[in-house]
């Protein structure tokens, strides 16, 4: 900003004094303008507003258009290919291989990009855990960037820490460095390139700042399982008794706004280790999708969104009053909100406890509208499940999907993010949830009465109550029956729920009409299992649904 104006920046002044020694020149990025190291949020705020990356709306979030990134590049991610790790990652649809040579002729590229630029530094951790967690560098060269890393990964006080700081994974975002497909052997321009063995990983070419967190939840989603902690694409919360209850599940079936509850303490909303002494939040912060949230259903997330410290993304506002609209999807579906968990008022401030899970939730959004609304899982089921990770991807929340639900399988209910093998971590979480005593739930957050644009969306007070009785084990105490296509166990009753609830094809005008699209889920998870039952137990494999 300075090369191209003759006056000051208002943080330039003090732009290194909270640097470390160990400098940008060690990542090869020499001959820069200027470096901002560390800038606490307030300083971020006022460089974002200078430079006019946004707009302050009412209440004072710091509203950003990110342009055509308006989600996950999902077919752009990939792994450089080189001996400490070959033989470790699960190559694949998501796990794209780069040769060592591709990404060093792109890095260089990139460095050189760099010089003259002015970047801004974030020195932070990933994992709440001190015995566990990862030192990051992550830099970029928009100030709001570095402000939504500031929300999102824990930060560093103290200014001693921050001189001896030496990171042990440094992530370059560049939104607008383009890859050449024809030279760097990508699908397209765009790329998130992760090389284990630089310890270094690039974002170019997007402007979502999702593709941040998810570029360091996926190192942790390597590096955490070689130390026996289960790396998870979930919510968590605690309850009085220091119960803890994992909610995994894509974007948009419910992870942030179920675990999100009044009564229970939140722990993090998105990504969690799962150790021998506990669950610890990787992050420090929650990044909700915020379409249409209502602040009845939502209050907590719903008054994050009218507080300064907030970053909003894609949410359209009025220019004259600074008003936002959550129900205006014209720029996206896939509009979000980044803000520290501590705005959320009964969070667990050292986001992590010295307890284990005592409730394991599968959420799926199932937009056919077959599925019960809740169902109890034996350990066979629950690897089954695990590894299938049935779902619906919900509108906007990677690039390319449209408004429809699309039906997908996503191992581990997370596979974009998922380095190793799915047996390696499905190893895992049963190694964990038997040694803990934990009780497994499926819970169907989707549709009732007819599939998507048919039927509409469970009630999320249903839910609600559904998930307290879980958890509080008051489910211990009804009937159940028998599923008659996937064999678990589903209750007949619940309290402050109706019974018809708990039978889904009491929704649907044509009961036959009902069995043929239930039959044909499970057809599709059958199908999908194909791809796992060479490596399976036999028994997990029999825990999979029987046609009709």
């Amino acid at each position: 900003m300075t090369k191209y104006l003759k006056f000051d920046t208002p943080a330039i002044k003090h732009a290194g004094d909270l640097a470390s020694d160990y400098d940008l020149s060690n990542h090869g990025l020499d001959h820069l303008d200027k470096v901002f190291w560390n800038l606490p949020s307030s300083a971020l705020y006022e460089e974002a507003v200078f430079r006019g990356e946004g707009k302050m709306v009412d209440g004072g979030p710091f509203l950003v258009e990110t342009g055509k990134w308006t989600a996950r590049a999902a077919n752009d991610k990939y792994f450089v290919k080189e001996s400490s790790t070959e033989e470790k990652i699960d190559w694949g649809e998501y796990n794209r291989p780069m040769g060592t040579d591709k990404f060093n002729a792109l890095l260089g590229r990139l460095q050189a990009y760099m010089q003259g630029e002015e970047l801004f530094v974030q020195d932070v951790y990933a994992g709440a855990d001190p015995r566990y967690r990862v030192a990051f560098r992550i830099i970029t060269d928009k100030a709001w960037q570095s402000l939504f890393v500031r929300n999102m990964f824990h930060t560093i006080n103290n200014r001693d820490e921050l001189r001896q700081f030496v990171p042990e994974f440094t992530l370059i975002a560049a939104p607008s460095f383009k890859l050449d497909p024809r030279i760097d052997g990508t699908l397209s321009s765009t790329g998130i390139i992760i090389d284990f063995s630089k310890k270094m990983a690039v974002i170019a070419n997007s402007s979502y700042a999702g593709e941040v967190k998810k570029t360091a939840f996926t190192i942790m989603n390597f590096l955490k399982p070689l130390q026996n902690v289960m790396a998870m694409h979930c919510s968590a919360n605690v309850g009085k008794k220091d119960d803890v209850a994992l909610f995994f599940g894509l974007s948009g079936t419910g992870k942030t706004t179920l675990s999100a509850d009044p009564a229970r303490k939140l722990i993090g909303d998105d990504e969690h280790g799962w150790s021998d002494f506990g669950v610890f939040n990787f992050e420090a912060g929650c990044y909700a999708k915020v379409i249409r949230l209502s602040a009845e259903h939502e209050p907590e997330i719903y008054a994050c969104t009218r507080r300064y410290g907030t970053i909003l993304e894609n949410v359209v506002f009025d220019i004259a009053s600074r008003k936002i609209d959550l129900d205006d999807e014209q720029l996206t579906e896939n509009t979000r909100a980044s803000y520290p968990l501590d705005f959320i008022p009964n969070a667990v401030p050292e986001k992590m406890v010295d307890s284990q899970p005592g409730n394991i939730i599968f959420l799926t959004a199932d937009a056919q509208g077959v599925l019960p609304p809740i169902a109890r899982l034996d350990m066979n089921q629950a690897i089954y499940h695990f590894i299938s990770g049935y779902t619906s991807k919900i509108g906007g929340t990677e690039l390319g999907l449209g408004i429809e639900p699309e039906i997908t399988f996503s191992a581990c209910f997370g596979a974009p993010f998922m380095v190793h093998h799915p047996f390696y971590y499905a190893n895992l979480l049963r190694q964990k949830a038997e040694k803990a005593n934990a009780r497994v739930w499926l819970v169907n957050t989707g549709w009732v009465g007819g599939k998507f644009g048919i039927g509409k969306r469970i009630s999320i007070r249903h839910t609600r109550n559904m998930l307290n009785a879980a958890l509080e084990g008051k489910l211990d105490e009804v009937k159940y029956r028998k599923d008659k296509i996937f064999g678990f166990e589903v209750p007949v009753s619940c309290p402050d729920v109706p019974d018809d609830v708990f039978d889904p094809s009491m929704a649907w005008g044509d009961k036959d009409e009902y069995w043929k699209k239930y039959d044909a889920l499970a057809s599709r998870y059958i199908e999908n299992f194909k791809l796992f039952a060479d490596g399976v137990p036999d028994e997990v494999l029999k825990a999979g649904p029987k046609r009709i």
